[in-house]
């Protein structure tokens, strides 16, 4: 049956607050865990909105997935983005991206350029709402070598991921092509759709991936870095026979928030960096081989949530996507975190912000 078409208002409703998206943050081992109550959350700056990228033609926008580009510059890339400061708001287009830069880690981002020109221009040509798709939307990017990679989300109708598809860029975000990589939406049950991925030190990249939908649990894969358009490369990681191992069928987390198993990847410390129902949950785990491991603490949450109305620098309503800004460690994580009011359509923009005290 093929799916009634829904307006992209709705669809962008619908997701707001509860996409499951993050980058990993790949760190040296910290120092022993401090207290919840040491932890400091604040807002360092707005990234996006009326002033701040208008002359981009981008007043409306979000998610902001940050990337260390080949030549050393900052590029983040944006979702469902409009002229003007609200959501519909003229000049539909996604994925955009802009390039930026900060003195040091503690300052806010400052914007550069913009990818296209003067104006921040589609990544790649396309029509929104078309007879196949409505939006394509950006899931995650990584840097392996000279190469930036982009796995996007190909959406039509609210929750309703058509396919995914991996783009590259070889010129640090000014031109992007298709790698022919095109996955299936039902492909792991539907798990494979939303990507957060990080490189090890051991030749591999490491995929956390889930449907794009709020209640799905999360699964892992490993792909050789240099085979990472090659859908038959990508090995699971599951529990079989009594023993966990790589090619296994992939073992849900059911917990779908990282709650209950945090796998270890490439024997590093590895960061997962969450915003979801309003909070940020954080794990981490110590070096080994990769493996499941139970969680018995409760997660460690600065909360930034809170009702609209009556908000704060450390307590934002409705806010979703949270990506690890490169240059950040467990001690002073700096995140990229959108914010959707989605009864008036404003504020739909991206904040940095600023986490202490994870690393001990």
């Amino acid at each position: 049956m093929r799916p009634t078409p829904i307006s992209r208002k709705t669809l962008l409703r619908a997701a707001a607050g509860t996409a499951l998206t993050g980058v990993p943050l790949l760190a040296a081992a910290p120092a022993a865990r401090a207290d919840a109550t040491a932890l400091q959350a604040g807002k360092i700056a707005d990234l996006t909105g009326p002033g701040i990228t208008t002359r981009f033609g981008m007043e409306a926008t979000d998610l902001g997935i940050p990337v260390r580009t080949p030549d050393g510059r900052l590029l983040f890339v944006f979702g469902d983005t409009f002229q003007n400061a609200t959501v519909g708001g003229g000049w539909w287009r996604s994925p955009v991206a802009l390039w930026g830069a900060h003195a040091l880690l503690t300052d806010r981002v400052v914007w550069t350029g913009a990818v296209g020109g003067e104006k921040a221009q589609q990544l790649w040509a396309y029509e929104h709402d078309n007879p196949v798709f409505s939006t394509v939307l950006p899931s995650d990017v990584i840097t392996i070598g000279g190469t930036i990679y982009l796995h996007a989300m190909v959406n039509k109708g609210l929750g309703n991921v058509v396919w995914t598809e991996i783009w590259r860029s070889d010129d640090s975000g000014a031109t992007w092509t298709h790698t022919g990589a095109k996955f299936p939406s039902d492909l792991h049950s539907g798990l494979f759709q939303l990507f957060t991925w990080g490189l090890g030190n051991d030749g591999y990249a490491y995929v956390y991936s889930t449907g794009f939908q709020p209640d799905k649990p999360i699964i892992l894969h490993r792909v050789p870095s240099a085979r990472l358009t090659d859908l038959n490369a990508y090995e699971p990681w599951g529990w079989r026979d009594g023993a966990w191992a790589w090619g296994n069928p992939p073992t849900p987390d059911p917990g779908g928030e990282v709650r209950r198993t945090v796998p270890a990847a490439a024997r590093r410390q590895v960061g997962l960096h969450l915003v979801q129902r309003r909070r940020l949950p954080h794990r981490r785990h110590h070096h080994g081989h990769p493996h499941l491991e139970p969680l018995h603490r409760p997660p460690r949450n600065p909360d930034l949530g809170q009702c609209l109305g009556s908000e704060d620098d450390t307590h934002v309503a409705q806010l979703y996507g949270g990506y690890v800004i490169p240059g950040s460690t467990l001690d002073d994580l700096h995140t990229s975190v959108s914010q959707w009011n989605t009864q008036t359509g404003w504020p739909y923009h991206v904040m940095q912000f600023r986490v202490r005290g994870f690393g001990g």
